[in-house]
């Protein structure tokens, strides 16, 4: 630009100065007036110089300042490209998890199907089983009645050699009948894992679709929790584990729901079994992700709520079956945020609904610092059953979920879930699940896990409950 101006002013100079060499007739006859006209031009010559000089410089500077403008949107637009690209990798991602979960899905209802259609052809063979059972035991009674008739004569051998081969046919019906019966329960048993595991799978089907959509938050909560896998009564279990060490102790080494029964008195329930651990717990409690809302009425803890695949409260109640021999251990595992883990158990009494559950802690052991030895002794309390110490006010009802407070300090378990700790120390801190060893230091928690066992139980990994790194 400044090379084109530089050229066009020099034509019109070299035109200003030819002009002033050629003279004319007027300028022969008149010197003073073609000395005003050649200085004229000479002045125009130079402001239109000056300004094409000026209209060059801003032609550079828009020049310039638009080619600015030009990189800046092209740095945008590629910054776009990689996080639409990026986006689309986590969308193709998740639509592959989707079809894998989707094909698991189908080939468990497969197995569903087949496993059920065994169920069935079992169920049709004891029928025979009975029937066959039931004929047998009409002959018995008809050589019975000939038995009595005949009390005055003698019996045949061949009489007697019938009789006994009917008896040991009857004895021999009997063990495959409980054979059958027995299968029949361990398939009753597969066909509700496999339940469980279609319901789970479904479950997390239905969250990945609504992920892209939606995000779950403690905040979005229903007030109602949902109910536990109730207990359904079979003809099949009436030899029910009293609790998951038995279970273990009976060579099941698979976490799951299983149907219990602590005592004579007490009547059957669903429990989730943790035999991941040497000797197998019952879990009470388990939080994981804020999915259920812990904060409910007495009647809700005393009965349980939430989902054994989730999180859960199994209730008092049942906790209360379970301990009610006596030799319990308690066990709570936690996780902070730091994916730190720790545990600490304790040995454990807990008074029955007379009581409001009394709860009496001893001799803890483990790697996590002791929070409950302040709490032992304590009652049960509820945001509508206040049974706490404080003599101003609620505990429960200030920090949320039910627990055995004291005066409203040093471990709840049970408080509002949070994802991010506040950074506040008011009320909405104060309500979070945490665990407060001494006044100077509180936990904030990812997952909790409360379970119980008997004290004689197989007990190789106390030692165990630490994996990774803690700062605790």
């Amino acid at each position: 630009m400044k090379s084109v101006l530089t050229s066009v002013l020099l034509v019109l100079l070299l035109a200003a100065a030819s002009a002033s060499l050629i003279p004319s007739a007027e300028a022969r006859v008149t010197p003073p007036a073609e000395t005003r006209s050649r200085f004229a031009a000479l002045d125009e010559v130079r402001l239109l110089a000056n300004g094409l000089l000026q209209l060059g410089q801003s032609l550079r500077e828009f020049v310039h300042k638009t080619r600015g403008q030009m990189n800046d949107i092209f740095q945008k637009i590629n910054i776009f490209d990689r996080s639409f690209y990026q986006l689309s990798v986590l969308a193709s991602e998740i639509r592959d998890e989707e079809e894998e979960l989707k094909k698991t899905t189908l080939i468990l209802q497969a197995n569903n199907e087949e496993v059920k259609s065994l169920s069935l052809e079992i169920n049709s063979k004891v029928e025979g089983i009975l029937e066959e059972r039931s004929r047998l035991q009409s002959k018995v009674g008809g050589l019975e009645e000939q038995l009595s008739s005949l009390s005055q004569g003698l019996v045949t051998s061949q009489q007697l050699a019938e009789i006994g081969t009917l008896r040991e046919v009857i004895h021999s019906q009997e063990k495959s009948i409980t054979e059958l019966l027995r299968a029949v329960r361990e398939q009753s048993d597969q066909l509700n894992d496999q339940r469980l595991q279609i319901n789970s799978l479904e479950k997390k089907i239905t969250g990945n679709s609504l992920a892209q959509e939606t995000v779950k938050t403690p905040d979005s909560l229903t007030p109602e929790p949902p109910t536990l896998t109730p207990y359904e009564v079979t003809d099949f279990r009436n030899d029910l584990p009293s609790d998951c060490s038995d279970l273990f102790g009976r060579g099941r080494r698979v976490s799951g729901v299983y149907a219990l029964k602590p005592t004579n008195l007490s009547r059957p329930f669903m429990a989730f079994c943790d035999m991941s651990k040497d000797g197998g717990v019952t879990v009470i409690q388990r939080r994981m992700d804020g999915t259920v809302n812990f904060d409910q009425t007495w009647q809700k803890y005393e009965d349980g709520f939430g989902d054994f695949q989730g999180e859960f409260w199994l209730g008092l109640k049942k906790m209360h079956a379970l301990v009610a021999r006596g030799n319990s251990i308690l066990r709570i595992e936690v996780e902070d945020w730091k994916l730190g883990k720790r545990f600490v158990e304790y040995n454990l009494h807990l008074g029955g609904a007379e009581s409001y559950y009394k709860i009496h802690l001893k001799q803890p052991m483990g790697d996590l610092p002791d929070a409950m030895t302040n709490q032992t002794g304590m009652m049960f309390s509820t945001k509508d059953q206040d049974n706490d110490s404080h003599q101003d006010s609620s505990c429960a009802a200030s920090y949320t979920g039910g627990w055995w407070f004291n005066a409203c300090g040093y471990a709840n378990l049970n408080g509002r879930y949070v994802s991010v700790r506040p950074k506040s120390r008011g009320p909405e801190r104060r309500s979070e699940i945490q665990w407060r060893p001494s006044r100077r230091a509180a936990f904030s928690l990812r997952s909790t896990q409360i379970s119980v066992r008997p004290s004689s139980a197989t007990n190789t990994f106390s030692s165990s409950g630490q994996t990774g790194s803690s700062s605790l």
